[in-house]
């Protein structure tokens, strides 16, 4: 999956949001649109797009994509603490996205971005026997998103925008070797602010 165009967008609108500059346009048909738009996951290209609400339901809802963009959910659900130690994760801030072939992507935001390596198979699937709402992620635009870091347990399955924001905001707030004194607390606020939605 690539997250450098969602992730490119998400930081400069995050910019011109502080400064007041360029609206945000649809990807699809250059439209404005609001802050809270909704995102399309372009499958061929394994992309994140944003979309306003006509292209949102030309594209999806009439079925015109043919399965070639598929809208992002807006579900979040807090989970029970999930083991993810098997899953090989090294940091404790990291968002685990299945996809389609059954295969499973792990991605850990950093300055430079999101570094992203496969989950083994059968670790996944022992950590959904163990977590069964799990199975019910929705492939490339869902993920479970984790952390871990300084003695947190929070545990979410999140619309995939969700993690790129967390991205963008690592990028954005990230200074020196370790962070910096605004990087951890734009985190915690950042988890603070996730609200569970059906």
């Amino acid at each position: 999956m690539t997250v450098g165009g969602a992730l490119s967008r998400m930081i400069r609108s995050s910019a011109d949001r502080r400064t007041g500059d360029a609206e945000e346009r649809c990807d699809l048909c250059g439209a404005p649109i609001a802050a809270d738009h909704r995102h399309l996951y372009d499958t061929s290209r394994e992309e994140a797009l944003c979309a306003c609400r006509a292209c949102s339901v030309l594209f999806v809802e009439d079925g015109a994509g043919d399965g070639h963009y598929r809208l992002v959910p807006q579900r979040r659900v807090r989970l029970a603490a999930v083991e993810t130690g098997p899953l090989g994760v090294p940091v404790g801030l990291a968002f685990f996205v299945p996809r389609t072939d059954g295969s499973v992507s792990a991605h850990y935001p950093s300055p430079a971005g999101a570094t992203r390596w496969e989950v083994d198979a059968g670790a996944w699937q022992e950590t959904v026997t163990k977590c069964p709402e799990l199975a019910g992620v929705e492939p490339e635009v869902e993920a479970l998103l984790v952390n871990t870091a300084r003695s947190l347990r929070q545990h979410w399955i999140v619309p995939l925008d969700d993690c790129f924001r967390l991205v963008a905001l690592v990028r954005r707030e990230w200074r020196g070797l370790s962070g910096g004194g605004r990087f951890w607390p734009a985190v915690e606020q950042f988890f603070a602010e996730l609200t569970e939605r059906p």
